[in-house]
This record gives C-alpha cells, structure tokens and sequence, in this order.
C-alpha cells in the first residue's frame, strides 16, 4: 500500500533540488527519488514538478511513496571458494570469498553466506527476518575473511548480545594508501549515509558513533598495512574511516583509492580482510578464536608493494 506524506519544505532546505530534498526527507537515494518525482507523484504546492526543480522554504509538499520491495528470499547454492573455518550444533564459521554478500538484500542478485550455507546442507537459526536468518553481523560483499552464523535460537540470541555489547574481537588487515600519522592510533567520527544518497558512507556530523583503532603491521613505499581493531560495527565502517584520514585502502575505488595503484597491484576491490574473530562459544562459555589466511588477489597484491619497497 502506498504512503502518502504532507508536509512543508523544511527552511534548511531551502534551494535545493528536490530530488536531493526528497533523498534527504525520506532516507532515499538520488535516483529512487527522482523515479518518484517521473512518476508523478510529487506535488510542490499542487503542481508537478521535475527533478531539477528548487524548493524554498514554507512550500506544501506532497509525496506519494511507492510501498517498500519485499526482502528477497536467500537461493540455496553452495559457492565455490566458500570455506569452512569450525561448525559444531551451535555456530558455523566461515570464510567469505570475494563477491559474496552475507544475506539477500534489495538490488543485491549476486550469491550470499547464508544461501551457500543452505546450498551446502547446512542448517541455520530461524531467528531474524527470514532474509537473514542466523546472521549475527556482516563482511561487504567484497571484503573476504572469518564469519559466524549462528545454528542454534539460544547462539542466536547470545552472539547477537555479544555483538551489540561489543564483547567480540573483530581484528581485520587493511593494506592502506601512504604512511598513517601516527603509525599506531585512533579514528573517532561519527558515520552516516553520504549526502549524494549514492550508497556510500561518510563521515556526517550527528552520524551514528563509530570508533576505528589501527596499528601499523608493516609500511612499504607506496602503501601500509594495518592491524585494526573495531569498537564499533558501523556499515563499510573502516573503509569510511581510512578515506576520512586520507589513506584509503587500496582498490577502494569508491572511497578514493588510486586506480593506478590497484591496477599495478592487479586489485578489482579493496584490499581488506577479516583476519581474526574471537568470542565467548554462546554455550559452552570458552574463548574462541578463529583466523582466515590472505585470500589470493590480496596474498599477490601485497607480494607485488614488497617487492617494490
């Protein structure tokens, strides 16, 4: 069912294009915005407008909203290159190749975690949105490494808790454009959706508190790699922050990484990896811990900035 909003243009958006002012009222993108806008379903004091129309200030605003996409469901597939790290009656843990996404979401069509595992003969909590069963956290698509998934409700629940409470040591490598200064420290800003609605994140005043800490492993000429420690789990959240403090991970594309670089290093994504993930087991109380090897393309990257350091 469709929902229908009436309001006035706020002032601080006075002089916008109302594509952006629609992206920025509602949480949408640039382009579903301006999908709305060619359908004819927004009036800005009764009249139809075009995506590169201004607002100002005072002006009625009427917005019919198209209803929302039903979440996709997960396709049983076992994915090749998709191992598996330690699996008991309670949690598997995998490690996620390059290209996969943990679980089905809207405009994702590419394989997932959850729909390999299934693939595979594996089963999975029935906690969460159907969509995501047994997903207690997630890697983007294109970063590689350790993974739980939770099998049973009672792993569900627990690691679900030790996610939020930040109990879990996430350690990830990040192999980053330049020298960071300092070679050992922290990155606290705030992180929200870019302005552009384009799918990035970027640091945004009155963002969501996200705090990075990171160690220099080994600095090469042309790049270093890191050793980084999440206190925070925000989406694309190191990427966010090694952009922010200008050293983005290389084949970062997105976030300002040189194509240069990545094409000499052979790189067709960012070179980040989750290389260590440790936990309390949700029922036997134990510390666990689990560490993923370098994934090819990045093994041969980083064999390539040795050499030429």
């Amino acid at each position: 069912m469709a929902d229908v909003r009436s309001l006035p243009v706020p002032d601080g958006l006075e002089g916008e294009r109302i594509d952006a002012a629609l992206a920025r009222l509602f949480g949408l993108s640039r382009s579903r915005a301006a999908d709305i806008i060619a359908a004819g379903d927004v009036l800005l004091d009764g009249n139809e407008v075009a995506k590169s129309d201004r607002v100002y200030g005072g002006a009625w605003l009427e917005v019919t909203l198209p209803p929302p996409p039903a979440a996709p469901a997960p396709v049983a597939e076992p994915i090749p290159g998709m191992g598996i790290l330690y699996e008991d009656d309670d949690i598997v843990v995998v490690d996620k190749p390059t290209g996969v996404a943990a679980h089905p979401t809207t405009g994702w069509t590419g394989p997932t975690v959850l729909g390999g595992l299934l693939g595979a003969g594996h089963t999975v909590a029935t906690s969460g949105a159907a969509e995501r069963q047994g997903i207690v956290h997630r890697l983007d698509a294109n970063t590689t490494g350790a993974m739980v998934v939770a099998k049973s409700e009672i792993a569900y629940s627990r690691l679900k808790r030790a996610f939020k409470e930040r109990t879990v040591d996430k350690r990830y490598q990040a192999l980053v454009q330049g020298h960071p200064d300092p070679f050992r420290g922290t990155v606290d800003a705030p992180i929200d959706r870019h302005p552009s609605g384009d799918g990035r994140f970027a640091v945004v005043a009155g963002g969501k508190p996200s705090v990075t800490h990171y160690d220099t492993v080994e600095a090469y000429r042309a790049a270093t790699l890191l050793d980084i420690d999440l206190e925070t789990g925000r989406t694309h959240q190191i990427r966010v922050h090694m952009s922010a403090i200008r050293h983005p991970c290389v084949g970062d594309m997105a976030y300002g990484a040189d194509p240069t670089l990545a094409a000499r290093l052979g790189l067709r994504r960012q070179w980040l990896h989750a290389a260590r993930l440790g936990f309390e087991h949700p029922t036997t109380g134990e510390p666990v811990e689990f560490t993923s090897p370098y994934p090819d393309d990045l093994a041969r990257a980083l064999e390539i900035v040795e050499s030429e350091s």
